[in-house]
């Protein structure tokens, strides 16, 4: 029997714990189910599921385009700082907006230095590279090199693959 994707999130979540950034993404594509999980994790945990989307726009609706990017960070900090532990994120597409001038991934990371996040991945990881929107798209990304812990919607996930290394190391 394949253990539940939400008990693999709460397992990433804790093997987390001791590590520089907190960061445990899901990662599917559109319609793949990640919302119910996040709201499966979250009814775990007793906190809720910050719409990123939602909380940003109505932030950064009164400011010029260079306030919005300058300032994005800092918004989304005060929005996580009234957040309980773990934070946990869906609806992350503001973030890969070009005219923010972000780096994604690299928000997640500064957020999850000092909590616990779990966000959804609106996207794939494919052959060791995370991927956002499709090659030519102009809010794609690729990543070849992520500081998180993944678990994918197909079932995959780091925690499991860090495991097996575990005992291979220990044969």
């Amino acid at each position: 029997m394949t253990e539940p994707i939400h008990d693999k999130i709460k397992r990433s979540l804790q093997a987390a714990e001791g590590l520089y950034h907190r960061l445990v993404l899901l990662v599917g594509e559109t319609g793949s189910g990640k919302t119910g999980v996040l709201r499966d994790v979250a009814d775990d945990f007793g906190t809720s599921i910050i719409n990123i989307n939602l909380a940003l726009s109505s932030e950064l609706l009164e400011l010029t385009t260079k306030q919005r990017s300058l300032r994005l960070p800092e918004i989304l900090n005060q929005v996580m700082d009234i957040s309980q532990s773990p934070v946990i994120l869906d609806n992350l597409e503001i973030l890969f907006d070009k005219d923010l001038k972000q780096d994604p991934l690299r928000l997640l990371h500064s957020i999850s230095r000092n909590r616990a996040t779990v966000a959804s991945w609106n996207g794939t990881f494919i052959g060791g590279r995370l991927l956002y929107a499709q090659t030519g798209h102009p809010e794609y990304r690729s990543y070849d090199s992520v500081d998180a812990l993944l678990v994918c919607m197909d079932g995959t996930a780091t925690i499991d693959s860090e495991q097996g290394n575990k005992k291979a190391g220990q044969a």
